[in-house]
């Protein structure tokens, strides 16, 4: 195995970097997956000019190389090494990835009290940036505590907790429900970041972000290649670069997800931004139908409305799990917190608001066949909808012109 530039970890599948580095660079950057008995053999060939390194590896690969910058080795762990003429050098590109993220997500850590989850490589990058920004106190947190480290329970009794930074790997994909920590023990946190970034917002950033500003790990992925290409390449990247790659990856991975009234036009809306972006669509009604082989008058029909509910949440599990899609949700979506917490994750709510008088009554929506049923229906939901969205687009005309509405938001 051979390579220019790339990325060498254990288990590569999900892997946003080559989309990344193909925004920074015009070189060739590939995915290897390396067991650690593998590692011995591809450090004495060395036969690559540049790689990116990832967990497990980042501390374990100290030993394969002949000199460290001054972040790496104050810091103890390495995820990029170049190879200048046969000696490998380390860096540490996540620090500068950390920073940056703070910065983006306007976090501060001077003079806070800080919480480090995890007690890896990444741990140990956060602790020095920990520094860097000057915080008043910092403490590592591990399920299996030594060297001054904190227990989960001893964390959860400490109130004054300001910051809470994730480094462990408890909620990514595809254990998305898991959560490192309850943030509602701190009482006074003002940040949190994950450094997590798929899903794009993890259960512990959608948490804390109720009471605090919270920040998933995206921005550091993009920001710590950047700093990776600079080296690669021998040439500076500049901050609105740096946007515009965080701003396109976004766009990439992030779905666009429809809520609103039966009859608002979430389908036809759907389907025709899916077409323009060239994305894929799912419409949660006919995956909750086809998981039960049956119609979803058919299911009320048996059923009631409490079986249809426990189907469309697992429709919604399933479909919050997609990446870069365009997903139009049932009208009763908003009435259980977990949908639009699962569709949140990896994506953006945008409620279709349709006036009462533009709705119309359908003998195939169960709960809206009246004029009565839909008006009570509407009082009901607009509340929920003006509360989960994260953009209300007012529908004024066709289909064609509010899908052009939600792509204007959506792509500025």
């Amino acid at each position: 195995m051979s390579m220019e530039y790339g990325l060498i970890g254990k288990s590569l599948c999900h892997s946003f970097s080559p989309e990344i580095h193909r925004l920074f660079g015009d070189y060739e950057y590939g995915l290897f997956e390396l067991a650690p008995d593998e590692l011995d053999g591809f450090f004495r060939r060395r036969d690559f000019r540049g790689i990116n390194v990832t967990v497990p590896y980042k501390e374990t690969v100290l030993k394969y190389l002949d000199d460290l910058s001054t972040e790496a080795a104050e810091i103890g762990a390495v995820n990029t090494i170049i190879n200048k003429n046969g000696r490998l050098c380390g860096y540490n590109t996540d620090f500068f990835g950390l920073c940056a993220l703070l910065e983006h997500a306007k976090i501060s850590l001077e003079h806070r009290s800080v919480l480090i989850l995890g007690t890896g490589g990444t741990s140990k990058t956060a602790a020095a940036v920990c520094r860097h920004f000057n915080a008043k106190s910092v403490l590592k947190v591990s399920r299996t505590p030594k060297n001054g480290e904190a227990s989960y329970e001893e964390a959860a009794k400490m109130p004054q907790t300001e910051v809470v930074i994730n480094t462990t790997p408890v909620g990514m994909y595809p254990d998305t429900e898991e959560i490192p920590i309850d943030v509602s023990m701190f009482p006074n946190l003002c940040g949190a970041v994950d450094v997590i970034y798929n899903p794009l917002r993890t259960s512990f950033v959608l948490k804390a972000g109720e009471t605090s500003t919270a920040a998933g790990g995206l921005y550091m992925l993009v920001a710590q290649a950047a700093a990776a290409a600079e080296l690669f390449t021998g040439r500076s990247i500049p901050q609105e670069k740096i946007e515009h790659a965080y701003k396109t990856v976004l766009r990439q991975k992030e779905n666009i997800v429809l809520i609103g009234m039966p009859t608002a036009g979430k389908s036809t809306v759907g389907r025709i931004i899916a077409e323009k972006l060239g994305k894929s669509f799912f419409d949660s009604d006919e995956l909750a139908a086809a998981l039960e082989g049956k119609s979803i008058s058919g299911i009320f029909a048996e059923g009631g409305e409490t079986a249809f509910r426990k189907i469309e949440h697992r429709a919604i599990a399933l479909l919050s799990k997609q990446r870069g899609a365009v997903i139009a949700t049932g009208g009763g979506a908003v009435l259980r917190e977990e949908n639009m917490a699962a569709l949140r994750k990896n994506g953006r709510l945008y409620y279709l608001e349709r006036p009462l008088e533009a709705l119309s009554a359908d003998e195939n929506h169960p709960l809206s066949q009246t004029a009565e049923q839909l008006a009570a229906l509407f009082a009901a939901r607009k509340p929920l909808y003006e509360k989960y969205c994260d953009t209300k687009i007012t529908v004024t005309g066709g289909a064609e012109e509010t899908a052009a509405a939600v792509l204007e938001d959506f792509l500025k």
